[in-house]
C-alpha cells in the first residue's frame, strides 16, 4: 500500500525488516514536488524512537496484530507472568519488553498487550492509571497554598509528588508518560 493511504497513529509496520509502531506522522507537500511523509516510529524490539522520511511512493507492510487483555499474576525473577483473560494460558514477559511499564504494574490488574505473529510484542498502558497510595506522610494543611506537595509511594512501587491532603489507602490518577499526579480517583 502507498504509505499515505490508511496511515494512522498506533499502526504497526514492517520497515527495512524491523517492526515499528507509528507514534506520529506528517505529510509535507511543497510546490510541484512529490509529498514527503515524515514519520516518528518506535521500535517494538528495543523501544527506541526513530525518525524516518519515507517517499510517498515507498511501500510499507502493515503487520497484522491483535490486542488481548491479560491479567498480571506475579513476578518470577526478571520476568512478569501474565494470564490471557480468554484462554487462561500464562505468559512470562521479560522486564526488557515491559520497559517503563513495570513501574505501573499491580498484581491482579488487567492490561492490554499487542500480539504479533503469535508473540507478545508490547504492552499498551493507558495514558492515566489509578493506583493506591501505600505510604505517605500524614495529612497536612498548607495554609492556603495549593502548590505544596509531598512524596507518596504507590501500590506499584513508584514514588510521585502529591498534594498534602492525600492519605494512605486513597486511589489517585497518575499520568504514565510524565509520572505526575493527575487527581484523585472517584
Amino acid at each position: 500500500m502507498s504509505l499515505a493511504e490508511g496511515l494512522h497513529k498506533g499502526m504497526i509496520i514492517r520497515h527495512e525488516g524491523h517492526l515499528y509502531t507509528i507514534v506520529d506522522y506528517h505529510i509535507a507537500r511543497t510546490g510541484k514536488q512529490r509529498p514527503t511523509v515524515h514519520v516518528k516510529l518506535r521500535s517494538l524490539a528495543s523501544g527506541k524512537p526513530a525518525d524516518r522520511t519515507l517517499d510517498e511512493l515507498g511501500k510499507v507492510e502493515e503487520v497484522p496484530h491483535e490486542n488481548r487483555p491479560m491479567q498480571y499474576l506475579y513476578t518470577a525473577g526478571r520476568e512478569y507472568v501474565f494470564m490471557d483473560a480468554e484462554t487462561f494460558e500464562q505468559y512470562p514477559v521479560s522486564d526488557e519488553l515491559l520497559d517503563k511499564a513495570v513501574d505501573f504494574l499491580v498484581e491482579q490488574e488487567t492490561y492490554r498487550f499487542q500480539i504479533i505473529e503469535g508473540n507478545i510484542a508490547a504492552i499498551q498502558l493507558p495514558d492515566i492509571v489509578a493506583l493506591e497510595v501505600t505510604d505517605t506522610a500524614p495529612v497536612e494543611h498548607a495554609g492556603g497554598s495549593t502548590s505544596v506537595q509531598k512524596e507518596a509511594k504507590l501500590a506499584s512501587g513508584i514514588v510521585v509528588q502529591v498534594p498534602l491532603f492525600i492519605k494512605n489507602g486513597e486511589r489517585i490518577r497518575v499520568n504514565t508518560e510524565t509520572r505526575q499526579y493527575e487527581g484523585k480517583e472517584h
